[in-house]
C-alpha cells in the first residue's frame, strides 16, 4: 500500500466520526510498519484523547521506528490534552506522514519542524488525498480563521421551486431515498437551524433519526419570539434569547454560534431564512433535491424569498457534483467568494 492508502485509511476512521467531536474536527490515524498495521484510532470526542493517542496506545508492538498516518497535523500546544508531538517523540516513531496541515496560521508547520528537529521525517501529502482531509476539516477551519461556522443550505423543492402546496397538508416533496440522505447529512453535522415559520407550521425535531447518532443543537430563528415553549428543550437554541439575534445581522448570530462551539451547521429553511442567508453572502455550500414534481400553484410555497437582481448581479453559484436519490435528484454547489 502506498502512502495515499494508508492516509485513506486514516479518512475512513476520520469520516465515521464527523459530526460527533465538535469543536474539534474529525481525525484519524494508523501506524505502519513495513506495510503492517500495528494500531489505528480516531478522536471520539472534545476532551478526549487524540487521533494520534488512540492510534499509538493501540498498537500491538513498539512502533519505535514505524510512520505514523495522520490526516491532520499532530497539536503542538496544550489544550485539553498535552501536544501530541510530545507523545510521537516519546515512541520513538520514525516517520510521520500528515494529510494537511494545521488551519490556524500560528500553528500551521509548527509540528512539522518539531518533529523534524527530533530527528523524525515528516512529509505533507499532496493531490486528491490531501484535498479529502482538508475537506474533513473545512468547518474546522472556517472557524478557525473567521469566527463563523461552516453553513450549509439545504432545500428540497419541486422542479418549479417550491417547499409545500397551497394547502400545506402534504408533509413531503421528496421521497424517501433523499430523506434518508438528509438523516444521515444531519446526523454530521453540529446544529441544524431553521426559521420560526418552519417551527410553527412542521413542529420539527430536526434531530437526526439514526441509531447512535448524537443529538444535535436545533438552531430556532425567531425575529418576533412567537415560538411555542414545546418546541424548546435542552438542545434548542432561541436564536433571540440564547443568542442575542435581533432579527438584523445573521453573521453575529452565526458568530455567536461559533463561540458556542458550533462549526458546522445546516440550515433547513424556510424560504425567509435560506433568501437572507444567501442574501447575506453567508452560504458555504447549497444542496438542492429536487423532486420530479411541478405545481404550477401560485398560492404555493416558495423555497427561496430572496431580494430581487437583474441578471448582472444574480448571485453565481459553483456546481461540485449531482446524485441521484432515488426519483429525486441532489444538486450541490459552494458559493464563489469575491
Amino acid at each position: 500500500m502506498t502512502d495515499a492508502d494508508w492516509l485513506a485509511r486514516a479518512a475512513d476512521l476520520a469520516d465515521a466520526q464527523v459530526g460527533r467531536t465538535a469543536p474539534n474536527p474529525a481525525v484519524g490515524a494508523v501506524c505502519v510498519r513495513d506495510g503492517r498495521l500495528l494500531g489505528e484510532g480516531a478522536h471520539l470526542r472534545a476532551g478526549g484523547p487524540h487521533a494520534e493517542v488512540n492510534c499509538l496506545n493501540s498498537c500491538t508492538e513498539d512502533p519505535a521506528g514505524a510512520t505514523l498516518y495522520v490526516t491532520l497535523e499532530p497539536c503542538s500546544t496544550t489544550g485539553r490534552t498535552p501536544p501530541c508531538c510530545d507523545l510521537i517523540r516519546a515512541k520513538r516513531l520514525g516517520r510521520v506522514v500528515i494529510g494537511c496541515l494545521d488551519p490556524n496560521p500560528r500553528h500551521a508547520g509548527r509540528a512539522v519542524d518539531l518533529l523534524r528537529e527530533a530527528g523524525i521525517a515528516v512529509d505533507v501529502a499532496e493531490g486528491p488525498i490531501a484535498d479529502r482531509c482538508r475537506a474533513l476539516i473545512a468547518p474546522f477551519a472556517k472557524a478557525i480563521v473567521t469566527g463563523l461556522p461552516y453553513l450549509r443550505l439545504k432545500l428540497a423543492l419541486t422542479l418549479d421551486g417550491y417547499i409545500a402546496d397551497g394547502t400545506r397538508a402534504a408533509r413531503w416533496i421528496t421521497g424517501p431515498e433523499a430523506r434518508d440522505w438528509v438523516q444521515r447529512l444531519r446526523a454530521r453535522v453540529d446544529a441544524v437551524m431553521v426559521g420560526a415559520g418552519t417551527v410553527r407550521d412542521d413542529h420539527p425535531s430536526l434531530q437526526p433519526h439514526l441509531p447512535d447518532a448524537p443529538r444535535k443543537w436545533r438552531v430556532l430563528v425567531d425575529r418576533h419570539t412567537s415560538i411555542e415553549p414545546r418546541d424548546l428543550d435542552d438542545r434548542t437554541l432561541l436564536a433571540t434569547r440564547d443568542l442575542g439575534y435581533t432579527g438584523h445581522d445573521l453573521a453575529a448570530l452565526l458568530r455567536a454560534l461559533c463561540a458556542k462551539g458550533v462549526n458546522d451547521v445546516l440550515c433547513e429553511g424556510g424560504g425567509t431564512l435560506a433568501g437572507a442567508l444567501l442574501d447575506a453572502g453567508l452560504v458555504d455550500e447549497l444542496l438542492v433535491i429536487y423532486a420530479p414534481k411541478i405545481l404550477g400553484d401560485p398560492a404555493a410555497v416558495r423555497g427561496l424569498a430572496i431580494a430581487p437582481r437583474p441578471l448582472s448581479r444574480a448571485l453565481t453559484l459553483t456546481p461540485l457534483d449531482r446524485l441521484p436519490l432515488g426519483p429525486d435528484t441532489l444538486l450541490r454547489f459552494v458559493s464563489q467568494r469575491p
